[in-house]
């Protein structure tokens, strides 16, 4: 199978002692689609920031590439393992 590319918008919040946390993360069509929606998460109550990134890979094998940051919005944590 071809290698297959994923766009994802994921929030992040913070638990009880201020620690931030990843959301629910949400698969977007495309990159615009994912940069869009990030930022909307970014804004949502209680968020205090979000992200937009893509893997590409083989699903078939389960095989796939680093996550590439498309954009942060807000405060989001630092050494996301993402360039």
């Amino acid at each position: 199978m071809a290698d297959v590319t994923y766009y994802v918008a994921l929030p992040f919040v913070q638990d009880d002692d201020g620690t931030p946390v990843a959301g629910n993360a949400e698969e977007c069509q495309s990159s615009a689609i994912a940069l869009r929606r990030a930022e909307m998460m970014s804004r949502m109550p209680g968020a205090i920031g979000a992200v937009a990134f893509s893997r590409t890979g083989d699903p078939a094998i389960g095989e796939f590439g680093d996550a590439k940051l498309l954009r942060a919005f807000g405060k989001v944590p630092e050494g996301l393992g993402m360039p």
